[in-house]
């Protein structure tokens, strides 16, 4: 089996090359990535976090040609949060819906078989007092979200004639990697605490989210390599998590508070809710994929990303304006005119790291990195 992982030098890329290596062991991976992100490390990298291939391109600029030969496409590669999606709204709408809607049409033409989609449960946008199902209406409110709904929109279309799509409404992830993000809630709280000796929102903290680990995440991402259109259909949109992720803003500081020893919490009662606030029900997920259900806890989370940042984390470190911060990166990028407006590489992509600010910790198991005919 040969898989194209797309956006594979991203927060969950590592976690997920690692658990196929293992569970699907006789599969050739190969990593596309565009490579804003590939130094952002928080963690030396082992050899079983990255793909057997490594190719270097923009996913705009996709070929027939470059899915040839392939089994299956796990479809990671996006613009990725809320903050990004706001300032390059035309390059989120370029990245996560043009280009995904390519990526499958020329993937489904060249014979690949299975089609998994790193959708996300954003699209509900707004909490009613009801569990979203995958039935609910959509209320993307943002431009990260609407391109996950046209993006789903385009993909049903093509589902069918041997060509399997399973689109993963994720919750909001959270937990350790060798490349973590930490414009994400959780890892934001914890990189808070371990900085700062206390967690602060800047909401009242009464907004709903799903939560789910990366690791539990990649199981899912497994199952959808492997599901038989018989199990939901040539297409499937499922929300993966699990109700016992579901949180308020403020329980989860509390939680890391807690579990990090007792740290405060403050809570700004005037800061307002915000308005992406939305709870989950994920029986659906647990019927169609009873073995490959969330494992981990909010307990073992917390405690897992404060050992894994504690060695880059020091105390009295702005962490929110380091290179762990994904619009950060970028806005660095243009400053030093490495990337240009639609955030192409200006010239050849830079073997050093394209920010100012290294990396605590050097990168180690690189892969071979070979010239894929998507550049030029």
């Amino acid at each position: 089996m040969k898989i194209l992982i797309t956006g594979n030098q991203g927060y969950i890329g590592p976690v997920v090359s690692e658990h196929l290596r293992g569970t699907i062991p006789q599969a050739e991976l190969v990593g596309l990535d565009t490579g804003y992100f590939e130094n952002c490390t928080t963690a030396e990298a082992g050899p079983q976090s990255a793909p057997h291939i490594q190719l270097q391109a923009d996913l705009r600029d996709i070929q027939p040609r470059d899915l040839e030969g392939f089994d299956a496409v796990l479809h990671l590669a996006a613009l990725s949060n809320d903050p990004m999606g706001q300032r390059f709204e035309q390059v989120t709408r370029q990245v996560n819906y043009e280009a995904s809607w390519k990526l499958a049409a020329l993937a489904k033409s060249a014979g690949v078989k299975q089609f998994v989609f790193a959708s996300s449960c954003s699209v509900y946008g707004l909490d009613d007092g009801t569990l979203k199902t995958e039935q609910s209406a959509l209320n993307p409110l943002t431009a990260y979200a609407r391109s996950k709904v046209g993006t789903e929109e385009s993909l049903y279309g093509l589902a069918g004639s041997g060509f399997t799509v399973t689109a993963l409404r994720f919750a909001t992830a959270c937990g350790f990697s060798s490349r973590c993000r930490l414009d994400l809630v959780l890892n934001d709280f914890v990189a808070s605490a371990l900085s700062h000796g206390e967690i602060v929102l800047l909401s009242d903290g009464t907004p709903w989210r799903p939560l789910i680990h990366v690791r539990d995440m990649a199981r899912a991402m497994e199952w959808g390599l492997q599901r038989q259109a018989r199990n939901g259909g040539a297409f499937v949109s499922v929300n993966a998590g699990s109700e016992a992720w579901n949180y308020q803003i403020r329980e989860l500081a509390e939680a890391v508070g807690e579990g990090l020893g007792g740290l405060p919490v403050r809570l700004n009662p005037g800061g307002g809710p915000d308005k992406r606030s939305y709870r989950v029900d994920f029986s659906r997920f647990r019927a169609l994929a009873p073995r490959h259900q969330p494992q981990w806890t909010l307990t073992q989370a917390v405690r897992e990303l404060s050992q894994g940042l504690g060695g880059v984390i020091q105390r009295g470190m702005n962490f929110r304006d380091s290179y762990w911060i994904r619009l950060k990166v970028l806005a660095s990028l243009m400053d030093e005119r490495r990337l240009d407006a639609s955030l192409r590489w200006r010239a050849e992509r830079p073997s050093s790291l394209p920010h100012k600010q290294r990396p605590l910790r050097p990168e180690s198991g690189k892969v071979p990195t070979v010239d894929s005919p998507l550049e030029g």
